[in-house]
């Protein structure tokens, strides 16, 4: 029986559903993927993990995702990472550390840089920093490219469920967030871990950001055949695991 979300109404107006149980620190933050939920298995694997642990954990659902407010299609990277961020600031005791999986490997980064006295440790699950740039605008053709300019959104298709629509206000706001383009110090302990059988992100991206970020305490394992969902028992005991390890060299 699933437990209903608690809810924070953020600066901006918008209301963000969360789960979160006290524990000792650093305690541990899930950010979930585009489109994705915190009722997925990656988010409630690793709040049973913390919660036998007794580990403070913390997920939560972006605006126009899940159990939050408001439309995905209104939404943009800027948003969801100021979602975050409230929820962090207003209910997490001490640094924290962020498990970013897919677009929330993106948002934990944007966060890493923007509220660096919160982060104890990260840790990436394919993840997918610049993702509207280099995966989405990049492979639009030019008649895609021409109907998000003038229509304002484009409808593409998907394996996980229908079509789904990318909006130009997505596109033009991930291009003031980009990750990859400037300095990226994490001066914390990094984990990155990413699937080879990875058919929305390419490993290239994980190798990417081990070679573009700086760091004293950064890894990048790759767990041959998994895919993007990074889902099955082995990969979960592997994130699980990763978290600990990652908690045991923070200093927070």
């Amino acid at each position: 029986m699933s437990v209903a979300p608690s809810y924070l109404e953020t600066p901006q107006g918008r209301r963000i559903a969360y789960h979160f149980h006290e524990g000792f620190g650093p305690g541990a933050v899930f950010l979930g993927g585009f489109m994705s939920d915190m009722e997925g298995t990656k988010a409630v694997y690793l709040e049973e993990v913390a919660r036998a642990e007794g580990r403070a954990f913390l997920r939560l659902d972006y605006s126009g995702h899940g159990a939050s407010s408001g439309a995905f299609t209104d939404g943009c990277i800027t948003d969801w990472a100021a979602d975050a961020a409230a929820v962090i600031g207003a209910l997490t005791t001490g640094p924290q550390i962020l498990i970013g999986s897919s677009m929330g490997g993106w948002i934990a980064l944007l966060l890493a840089r923007a509220m660096p006295h919160k982060i104890a440790g990260l840790v990436t699950i394919a993840a997918a920093p610049d993702f509207t740039e280099d995966s989405m605008w990049a492979r639009f053709t030019e008649a895609q490219r021409a109907e998000i300019m003038e229509d304002g959104q484009i409808a593409l298709p998907s394996e996980y469920d229908a079509p789904y629509t990318i909006t130009r206000r997505l596109i033009e706001d991930g291009r003031q967030n980009l990750v990859l383009r400037d300095p990226l110090d994490l001066p914390f302990p990094v984990r990155f871990l990413q699937g080879t059988a990875d058919n929305d992100v390419d490993k290239s991206v994980a190798l990417s950001l081990l070679d573009h970020a700086r760091g004293p305490d950064m890894r990048l394992t790759l767990v041959d055949g998994a895919d993007h969902r990074f889902s099955d028992a082995a990969c979960l005991a592997l994130i699980g695991e990763t978290l600990r390890d990652v908690a045991a060299r923070a200093k927070g």
